[in-house]
């Protein structure tokens, strides 16, 4: 197989995306659909990717729709012998995968805590160990949509700011370790993105951007040989700021943006 990265890279080949039903996948998945691709979609909701498989065929792509629990790695696993059984070998893969709701430090339970890093850490991990031994030995793509709080620990999404972290870290010691084995190992860094689970999740988004923004960004980013990607500009600016301003200084920045009084929040108000 030629190399994923230039030109027209994408088209033709088989693509796997992990978290497509909704919001950023979906709309990948749905650009994608016009580049003569053979798209694998996988979630946990069977009705919603039913749904998106027929838009993607009638858009003029193959598409194996198949449900999995990325909790489950037995069922990852099983899935992606399913997905190379019926569509052949896995050229490219986007893990888009993770969640990351409101909370509120001061009040929130270990458990609510930890399930951060099971739906956003753990997930990827389900995914990335069987991909790279699929791929090793032959040119392939491993993308992941990881997001800017990963840089910083951002208030109102502290768990989840950590679990983006260790990603981070994770496909760097990849990138590492296996250069030259034919994997690239895409990490890719949005914003705020407007999508249908974040739109009343009360955290404040300043420089959001569309998912279709978000999505040509990433589908850009796939089809060229960068190993990171940051954007909106902005945001990615503020971000890089942060990181090296004096902490205090950082953490007003930061709390400026957080609604007045939140931090005075009684207990059983942040999510699960």
């Amino acid at each position: 197989m030629t190399d994923v990265a230039g030109k027209d890279g994408l088209r033709g080949r088989t693509i796997l995306i992990a978290g497509a039903s909704s919001g950023i996948g979906r709309q990948v998945a749905l650009q994608l659909a016009r580049y003569d691709t053979g798209l694998v979609v996988s979630a946990r909701s069977a009705p919603m990717l039913d749904s998106l498989a027929a838009e993607i065929r009638s858009l003029g792509s193959r598409c194996l729709a198949i449900p999995v629990d990325a909790t489950d790695s037995a069922a990852v696993e099983a899935s992606l012998s399913r997905a190379e059984a019926e569509a052949g070998p896995i050229d490219a893969a986007l893990l888009n995968i993770g969640a990351g709701p409101e909370y509120h430090l001061p009040t929130a339970t270990a458990s609510e805590i930890s399930a951060a890093m099971r739906n956003n850490y753990d997930v990827t991990v389900n995914y990335l160990v069987p991909l790279v031994a699929r791929m090793r030995g032959r040119q392939g793509l491993i993308a992941h949509t990881n997001s800017l709080a990963g840089f910083v620990g951002v208030p109102m999404q502290g768990p989840y700011s950590a679990a983006k972290a260790a990603v981070r870290i994770l496909m760097d010691t990849y990138r590492t370790e296996l250069r030259g084995s034919g994997i690239r190992f895409l990490s890719i860094y949005p914003g705020f993105v407007a999508t249908e689970r974040t739109a009343d999740d009360g955290i404040p988004a300043p420089f959001e951007i569309s998912t279709q923004r978000c999505a040509d960004r990433i589908i850009s980013a796939m089809e060229s040989h960068r190993d990171d990607v940051s954007f909106p500009w902005r945001t990615a600016a503020l971000t890089r700021a942060l990181r090296i301003l004096p902490k205090p200084l950082a953490s007003r920045i930061m709390m400026s943006f957080v609604p007045a009084g939140w931090l005075d929040k009684p207990a059983g108000q942040v999510p699960a």
